[in-house]
């Protein structure tokens, strides 16, 4: 039976170059499963592989929303679950790759989304409105420490959705969320690489400064001018992106820029550590030490 196989793991550790290895080799196509390469333009910032680094493997889920458009978990999983039963229709091997993580429980489990409520998510809208986002998140942290510490901290769409949850449900946010011990969907293979701060780290400062080097700050500019991007978007409160439009702004130097980007970085990927370790359903690979055959050896 074709199963798809996921490739997890914090950002910057390699899953898009183990994501097209292992599609090459089992005859697979990928499908995207990071929510900011879903939006089209966003390129260097993300890491997005350009149409000729794909080495044509198809790919799924990238480039399908406008940055002024809100991007959704309930949308994604609607068109990612369709998109990977026509691969494997096609007796093609899905690849999901990507380190979202609501975005990949929402993929590889079941998972219904809980209730919405106008009236209850309003409230909670108003009381962002008064007290800002950081106060907001504090007091989702004092509710649900779990969701605090997946949902970013400048995020102020989550941080309400997650609130309404809780206010409807009676429940954490994450008590919606279906258990990590399931079975995942399809009977995906969910493989993990996993990786040490020692050497993540440098990658992650390289990386940036890199992204900085290649245009980086040019990418946003023709964002900004020609497709509304706006700070107080769900784009433009991307890492990387977020950073550079303060600088615009005047709120950072570009150095500053770039030093904060690295520590966001860092952060969230001190989220997404917390957040995989706890899937005991994961294979873990040892990002610095050829991942590739080790995972090939264990599917064939």
């Amino acid at each position: 039976m074709i199963r798809p196989i996921a490739v997890v793991g914090p950002t910057a550790s390699g899953k898009s170059a183990l994501g097209l290895r292992l599609a090459h080799e089992l005859g697979g196509e990928v499908v995207n499963v990071d929510s900011m390469q879903l939006y089209r333009g966003m390129d260097i910032g993300t890491a997005k592989l350009s149409v000729e680094e794909r080495e044509g493997i198809p790919h799924h889920q990238l480039d399908v929303l406008d940055v002024t458009e809100t991007a959704s978990v309930a949308r994604y999983q609607a068109e990612a679950v369709a998109d990977v039963a026509d691969i494997l229709a096609r007796g093609r091997v899905p690849v999901l790759v990507g380190g979202s993580m609501l975005y990949v429980q929402s993929l590889v489990d079941d998972w219904r989304f809980p209730p919405t409520d106008p009236a209850v998510r309003a409230r909670w809208a108003a009381r962002l409105a008064e007290v800002g986002v950081d106060t907001l998140h504090a007091e989702l942290a004092e509710l649900d420490p779990a969701a605090a510490a997946v949902i970013e901290d400048k995020d102020p769409r989550r941080t309400v959705r997650a609130l309404e949850v809780i206010e409807l449900t009676g429940q954490p946010f994450q008590a919606s969320q279906p258990p990590k011990n399931a079975p995942p969907r399809w009977g995906t293979r969910i493989l993990g690489l996993r990786t040490e701060p020692a050497w993540l780290n440098p990658r992650i400062e390289l990386r940036t400064r890199q992204m900085f080097d290649r245009g980086l700050i040019e990418e946003v500019d023709h964002l900004v001018a020609d497709k509304g991007l706006a700070a107080d978007s769900t784009a433009g409160r991307a890492i990387g992106y977020a950073q550079v439009l303060a600088a615009r702004a005047g709120e950072l130097s570009w150095e500053e820029a770039v030093e904060r980007t690295i520590t966001g970085t860092r952060r969230y990927v001190r989220r997404q550590r917390s957040w995989f370790n706890r899937d005991p359903r994961i294979t873990w690979f040892d990002a610095a030490a050829d991942p590739a055959e080790q995972a090939l050896e264990l599917l064939r």
